[in-house]
């Protein structure tokens, strides 16, 4: 699927690419509605609306991400919250002989990714990743999502990457197409970023099941 002599960095993102997206479409789709409903005295239901409309109101965005919007919004301690549903934290089959494979030939391996530094802390906690890893940069230390496309140049600035030598793993579209329109050459988008719900069809980029698809070609480089 890629030239890996031609790469030197790979830019990984965490939830739903290294990490099962199962934890956070739970927690927010499930435990935070019965959370905020026990709260506020109100049915599941009522709260799953109400939640669903709010977390619209600022998709994309960095607050959508950000922990203490959520606790100030919502009125409810998340960092807490998530706590009490940790257990459900998963690491991705061949993750961890993917990144290794890419230590052993000598690539940069570097975690990009929209969570909030408190969640981020969390996961690292809770899986080996953070042993897998050279680098960690979350959007917050940016001041801007993966989202936006003044996102890239500011991440280059402070990592330093080749646009034409560098490959970026994500399971988000959006994210995709703003680092295609800054020029990466390399991409590639992650099929099944919740192990719970059915692999998704992508068109527009390569795409894998799981990494298990990249170590023939990676361990043969």
């Amino acid at each position: 699927m890629f030239d890996w002599k031609r790469i030197d960095t790979v830019l990984l993102d965490m939830d739903g690419t290294l990490l099962d997206l199962h934890f956070d479409n739970h927690f927010w789709l499930e435990h935070v509605p019965v959370r905020y409903a026990e709260a506020r005295e109100i049915s599941t239901s009522e709260a799953k609306t109400e939640l669903m409309q709010r977390y619209q109101d600022v998709a994309g965005t960095l607050d959508w991400y950000c922990l203490d919007h959520w606790s100030r919004e919502l009125g409810l301690d998340i960092v807490l919250l998530k706590q009490e549903v940790q257990h459900l934290i998963a690491v991705h089959p061949h993750v961890t002989e993917f990144l290794d494979a890419l230590k052993d030939r000598g690539k940069r391996r570097v975690l990009v990714t929209n969570a909030h530094q408190q969640s981020l802390r969390l996961k690292l906690e809770n899986t080996p990743l953070g042993g897998h890893l050279d680098q960690v940069i979350t959007s917050h230390e940016l001041g801007l999502p993966k989202e936006d496309p003044a996102f890239w140049p500011k991440l280059q600035d402070k990592i330093g990457f080749s646009k034409t030598r560098t490959l970026f793993v994500d399971d988000s579209l959006p994210v995709l197409n703003a680092a295609n329109a800054f020029g990466l050459e390399y991409l590639l988008c992650i099929l099944l970023p919740d192990t719970r719900q059915p692999e998704r069809e992508v068109t527009e980029y390569p795409a894998v099941r799981d990494f298990s698809e990249l170590l023939p070609d990676l361990k043969r480089a």
